[in-house]
């Protein structure tokens, strides 16, 4: 996921919640905030996929903030996809492009880490944010034949990846809400954080509320590493997978 080098200073962002008593205006963040957000969000991954993984989810707070990772993710993907030039640009097929290609590369380390459903079900967390992707990419064309499409895209493959349809609709929220502020999408991004107590079996998604809202402070800035993000997800995957081979 990129980032824009437009180095005016942005506007301060509003928090979810504050946007909707306070009347709609798109968030704002400053390249440091949404580089702090990507590595925050990896950093919460790495701590939720190790203690799945290697402590077989014996360690309770491990989990619970694990369950801010997905969100941060999702947050910045539709933040992303609502840069102007991203139908021009060819933005939204370098990230379907990239999507694929390390969601596929996953896909073995994913596999053999988890027990899935006939074998592949569900796919990685790559796979769900591409079905975001392609969605606001046929969304964006405007056709009723394209809409039509987005709303087949996110029906199918809201039910193939992790997460489900609650990961899509934060996204797809994040998306619209940039282009087209409203407090109903401010309900709906909140109400799919709260949905994601059915996969998580607690409501700690609901906590990426207050941190995205404390990151609009954060000034520092972070590498911008793009394709790290992308190499580290399979990477790290395979690694654990050695890392448990190794252990018998």
């Amino acid at each position: 996921m990129s980032m824009s080098r437009h180095r005016a200073k942005p506007a301060p962002m509003a928090s979810p919640v504050a946007s909707a008593s306070r009347g709609c205006a798109p968030f704002a963040y400053s390249e440091a905030s949404l580089s702090a957000a990507k590595w925050l969000a990896l950093v919460l991954m790495v701590i939720d996929h190790s203690n799945k993984y290697l402590f077989e989810g014996a360690v309770p707070w491990m989990y619970a903030v694990g369950r801010i990772s997905m969100p941060l993710f999702a947050f910045i993907l539709g933040y992303n996809l609502a840069r102007p030039g991203m139908l021009a640009g060819g933005g939204y097929r370098r990230l379907a492009l990239r999507l694929t290609v390390f969601g596929l590369l996953a896909t073995v380390p994913f596999m053999q880490l988890n027990k899935l459903g006939g074998g592949w079900w569900p796919l990685n967390m790559m796979f769900t944010m591409l079905v975001s992707v392609l969605a606001a990419w046929l969304f964006d064309l405007r056709r009723p034949v394209t809409v039509i499409a987005a709303c087949l895209v996110i029906a199918w493959g809201g039910a193939l990846g992790e997460y489900w349809w609650p990961a899509i609709g934060l996204s797809m929220a994040v998306w619209n809400y940039q282009r087209h502020p409203s407090r109903m999408l401010i309900a709906g991004f909140l109400t799919c954080l709260a949905l994601l107590w059915v996969v998580n079996g607690n409501l700690w998604a609901l906590a990426a509320v207050p941190v995205l809202s404390l990151l609009q402070f954060w000034s520092i800035k972070l590498p911008r590493a793009t394709w790290f993000f992308y190499v580290f997800y399979p990477l790290h995957l395979a690694a654990l997978w050695l890392i448990l081979f190794m252990k018998g």
